[in-house]
């Protein structure tokens, strides 16, 4: 079960209140849903150090001699677990392409 701290927030108009109901709701369905797909496959991922390693993944794109090189820092701890249970391909780390 997921637990979350909460503080107040004020919203100037109707449309914002909406607007935050709905990204909570769609914050609470998502976090199930990923909590779901990972007991599928027997994954019990730490939320926290989950974001931690999220926060690492960077992409780069260098442009050299008309190609442009992006490369991608490999994953670290349960991220790349995480994406296989969600069905979320991760890209090659390095892939290069002409430059138009």
């Amino acid at each position: 079960m997921l637990t979350y701290d909460t503080r107040p927030v004020f919203h100037q108009s109707d449309a914002a209140i909406r607007g935050h109901v709905f990204c909570s709701f769609m914050a609470l369905l998502l976090s199930h849903e990923l909590s779901r797909l990972c007991a599928a496959r027997d994954l019990k991922p730490e939320w926290q150090p989950l974001l931690n390693d999220l926060d690492r993944l960077q992409k780069v794109t260098l442009h050299k001699d008309g190609k442009d090189i992006t490369i991608w820092t490999p994953t670290a701890g349960m991220v790349g677990a995480v994406f296989q249970a969600a069905g979320v391909a991760l890209p090659a780390n390095i892939h290069e392409n002409p430059t138009a």
